[in-house]
């Protein structure tokens, strides 16, 4: 079976970290791919590590007729039985052909961008319910989890980002966007006046986020990190996982403090909300609420026994649902059954 993996996305992101994660897990398993990206430097180098050489195109817009011939090219050479484009760009540039075109979502997308598929693939239950409310027949939408490696990594120095050896020490990841909700967990370290804060992201409320640090006088207390790819060794110094998001369809981080043991506590948006039972495998508190989560970040730091028995039932979660092997698994048997109903129609 040929497998055609196209991934127009931006420098940075989730989708693009768990595409890149996916494919590599994809060729350990033996799936003969060919893996086309918008033209990435760094992302480029993390495939060649993972053994595959990616195809680099422009992927510039509507308009970029290069592009789209250059997919067809590659199909026309490659004769994949599956592709499988992730997001909007690169759903709708992709050529139509004798294959099975089966589009990735991680969010709540507008189904205009993907006419052209034949299957559409969730990374949670509730997208796919949004997808055949949409009016998406229900037999071709189909729901498959991300997972999250969990390769233990040496601690990163809190002397690095001037942090204090004994201080607890929260951290939060995600690009800095109004969605993301820093400035709440901003807010809420004012209330817990003796923790730091690991801040690892880039995005456009950067300046915002810093300047409301200032403003609450906790600015000495929080790093921004930047975006980081060390993320196994982030959350091995790591007290306590926080994750305040307003609008997260999935809550990736979540399941990645699950696999490094990390206690979790979430603002109760869709995806944590889903994914968390509240008090067992992490802690629920009200989306856009300071004081509570405040209340919840001092509740687990100062009960060690809360905390270890949280981060153990996070664990557990992750290794019945979300680790490597379940989710390839899961893919493989799918893209079997993609071709294997291509197959039956055509006879």
């Amino acid at each position: 079976m040929r497998v055609m993996q196209v991934m127009a996305g931006a420098e940075y992101g989730g989708a693009e970290a768990f595409f890149t994660r996916l494919v590599i897990a994809l060729r350990r398993a033996r799936l003969h791919q060919r893996v086309i990206i918008r033209t990435n430097a760094h992302r480029s180098d993390q495939l060649r590590q993972g053994g595959l050489e990616p195809v680099e195109l422009g992927f510039r817009g509507a308009l970029d007729i290069s592009t789209r011939l250059a997919l067809r090219r590659e199909v026309a050479s490659f004769k994949p039985d599956v592709v499988m484009t992730w997001m909007n760009r690169a759903s709708t540039m992709a050529p139509t052909g004798n294959f099975v075109h089966v589009a990735r979502l991680g969010g709540y997308y507008d189904l205009k961008y993907y006419q052209k598929c034949d299957h559409l693939v969730g990374n949670t239950t509730d997208i796919v319910d949004y997808l055949t409310g949409q009016g998406w027949p229900a037999g071709k939408a189909h729901y498959l989890p991300n997972f999250v490696n969990s390769e233990p990594a040496s601690a990163v120095g809190r002397a690095e980002f001037y942090t204090p050896r004994d201080a607890p020490l929260l951290l939060a990841m995600g690009r800095l966007h109004e969605n993301k909700a820093f400035d709440v967990l901003i807010e809420a370290l004012a209330r817990v006046p003796d923790a730091y804060l690991w801040l690892a992201g880039e995005g456009p409320d950067r300046q915002k986020l810093e300047k409301l640090a200032e403003k609450m006088g906790v600015k000495p207390r929080v790093r921004f990190l930047g975006w980081r790819e060390d993320t196994a060794a982030l959350l091995a110094t790591c007290d306590l996982f926080v994750c305040p998001s307003r609008h997260e369809p999935l809550g990736n981080v979540v399941v990645e403090a699950w696999a490094h043991k990390v206690p979790v506590i979430a603002a109760d948006s869709l995806g944590p909300g889903v994914l968390i039972e509240n008090d067992v495998n992490g802690v629920l508190v009200p989306v856009n609420e300071p004081a509570a989560m405040a209340l919840a970040i001092r509740g687990i730091l100062n009960d060690n026994d809360r905390r270890a028995a949280i981060a153990a039932a996070g664990y557990a979660s992750y290794k019945e649902k979300f680790t490597e092997e379940i989710v390839v698994k899961k893919y493989l048997e799918f893209f079997d059954s993609l071709v294997a109903d291509g197959q039956a129609e055509q006879e």
